[in-house]
């Protein structure tokens, strides 16, 4: 699967394909990953290609999404309704990164979860991964997928314990304040921002790190969702929203450039 997206993330640094392509072939190439195992022959990668270029010919009929991740255990996944929303919109305007205005719904056991970059997961409550679901989601975080979970406070003890179903060898870190996620369009020297106080903590930002690439980053005591929502929500003031939003691209922005 790597090989494929090595193929294709070469084309970019050579720019065989204009940049404006960028995002839509990464949507094709994810498409395509998860509807065949031809992937370990030149042929193989070869037909990849060709199917992406083929598939990127008609790019303007569709665009990029993102996605939320539907969960089982009762927990309220589908929270922050307007947050993904706002957050593609100030993308579109900020970045230059033209998405899909509303997000997809994907299940954590579903094979279409490789159709998207980006993975957002939220909530309050309880968590349950199944042994699929947890398969499921490790195969596509070391193909290359992303997952950010976003605290809405409530979450933390039941997330942290099903983590270790998707990656039992591996242990939430705290990510440093010069990690290049911090550091994309908006500059977060002291990591992220503060948004809702929560227990009163200070903000951490944490992450799985696969074969040296950040794969889960998990956004604990700040709630950059609430931050999202649309101002009349949270009434927050609106230098936390702008701060929240700014972090939100950055870490979109990271998705979109740390690929491999």
């Amino acid at each position: 699967m790597r090989g494929v997206k090595k193929v294709v993330l070469t084309c970019f640094a050579l720019q065989v394909f204009p940049a404006t392509t960028k995002f839509n072939l990464l949507r094709d190439m994810n498409r395509f990953m998860a509807h065949t195992d031809e992937m370990c022959t030149m042929k193989g990668f070869l037909t990849a290609l060709l199917v992406i270029v083929s598939l990127t010919a008609v790019q303007g009929q569709y665009r990029l999404k993102l996605a939320k991740l539907k969960y089982n255990g009762g927990g309220d996944w589908y929270a922050n309704k307007t947050a993904l929303p706002n957050l593609i919109q100030f993308c579109g305007k900020e970045l230059g990164i033209i998405l899909a205005a509303e997000e997809d719904i994907v299940e954590a056991g579903s094979r279409d979860i490789f159709l998207y970059p980006y993975v957002y997961m939220t909530g309050h409550g309880n968590v349950v991964f199944t042994e699929a679901d947890a398969a499921n989601l490790r195969k596509y975080l070391t193909g290359g997928g992303f997952l950010h979970i976003d605290d809405n406070y409530g979450l933390d003890k039941f997330i942290r314990l099903e983590l270790k179903k998707v990656f039992p060898e591996l242990e939430l870190v705290q990510i440093p304040f010069d990690h290049p996620i911090y550091h994309q369009k908006f500059d977060f020297p002291n990591g992220l921002p503060k948004i809702h106080e929560h227990d009163g903590k200070p903000p951490q930002g944490l992450g799985l790190i696969y074969e040296g690439r950040l794969v889960v980053f998990y956004t604990y005591e700040t709630d950059l969702g609430n931050g999202w929502e649309d101002p009349r929500i949270h009434n927050d003031p609106e230098e936390k929203r702008r701060a929240a939003l700014q972090m939100g691209a950055n870490i979109i922005a990271y998705c979109f450039t740390y690929l491999n």
